[in-house]
């Protein structure tokens, strides 16, 4: 099949392109919004607010995945991940991803448009981060930083949708998840390091070096600290303590397993769909009074 034959704007192709074959990594941005909605609210938030943050969150998602493969079109066929993306395979053209993108667009901000000033105007805020991400790893050292801001936007939009102002515990829970992302998606960029070497792409697994599990490590543990933090503001039981603390175990576990010079391609992967399930139980224990 030619080239005018690849690029065929077939669903298959869209969906995967949105990345919505790959739920771990559209639920990884959706916990920290949700995580910030059962803070805020101390109790149970409105069904209908919890439905729109999820579908903003998934609106999100794909708007910056699509932005991704758009910057990354001509990097992506050399990487071995993400050769077969559908535009660095040219299944989809530039035109069908751009449109794609407005209409994820346009649906996140019919979203937003449903919460308050305050939470439309960080939506609106996080934008410039979101299309910068893509570009940073071309000269920023540490482009996942500009990513774990991007997610950072998630509590600041979804608490003050909530409460409709920022909070000592608001600040408290983006450090948390600004910092648990930096440590989940430094894991992720571990697997590509040879290409990322080969391509003069820049990564924070490259730029912490022989340190990046300690630095891994770190920003876990900073992430453990932020959390109690913000339960501790809130008046979390037992409940969240016991699920920090199997959280806290599983990355620690993960930290040490990282310094093994000589690990399967594998094991990046799957740490980071660990992530999602921690995630999911820290998410648990927020939004379950105990």
């Amino acid at each position: 099949m030619g080239v005018a034959g690849k690029s065929l704007s077939t669903p298959g192709a869209i969906i995967k392109l949105l990345r919505w074959h790959k739920p771990s990594g559209r639920l990884i941005l959706m916990i920290p919004a949700l995580w910030a909605v059962f803070f805020a609210s101390e109790g149970i938030p409105p069904w209908a607010l919890i439905g729109l943050i999820i579908g903003g969150s998934l609106a999100t998602s794909a708007a910056g995945c699509v932005i991704n493969d758009l910057w990354d079109r001509d990097i992506d066929p050399h990487v071995q991940r993400t050769r077969q993306r559908p535009l660095a395979s040219r299944r989809l053209s530039v035109g069908v991803g751009i449109g794609v993108l407005m209409i994820s667009l346009l649906c996140a901000g019919g979203i937003a448009l449903f919460l308050n000033p305050l939470s439309f105007g960080l939506a609106v805020a996080a934008l410039p981060v979101i299309l910068c991400y893509p570009l940073a790893k071309r000269f920023f050292p540490i482009p996942q930083l500009v990513l774990s801001l991007a997610w950072g936007f998630a509590v600041l939009i979804a608490w003050t949708a909530v409460t409709a102002r920022l909070e000592l515990g608001t600040w408290l829970l983006w450090a948390a998840v600004v910092a648990w992302t930096m440590a989940f998606d430094t894991i992720y960029a571990m697997a590509d390091r040879p290409d990322d070497r080969r391509l003069g792409i820049q990564s924070s697994a490259l730029f912490f070096g022989e340190r990046v599990a300690l630095a891994i490590a770190s920003f876990y543990g900073l992430t453990l600290v932020f959390l109690a933090a913000t339960g501790w503001i809130q008046g979390q039981g037992f409940g969240f303590a016991l699920a920090l603390a199997i959280s806290g175990y599983a990355w620690l576990k993960q930290s040490l397993t990282l310094r093994s010079p000589h690990l399967p391609a594998t094991i990046y992967g799957q740490y980071f769909r660990e992530n999602v399930w921690l995630g999911c139980l820290i998410g648990v224990g927020i939004a379950v009074p105990v």
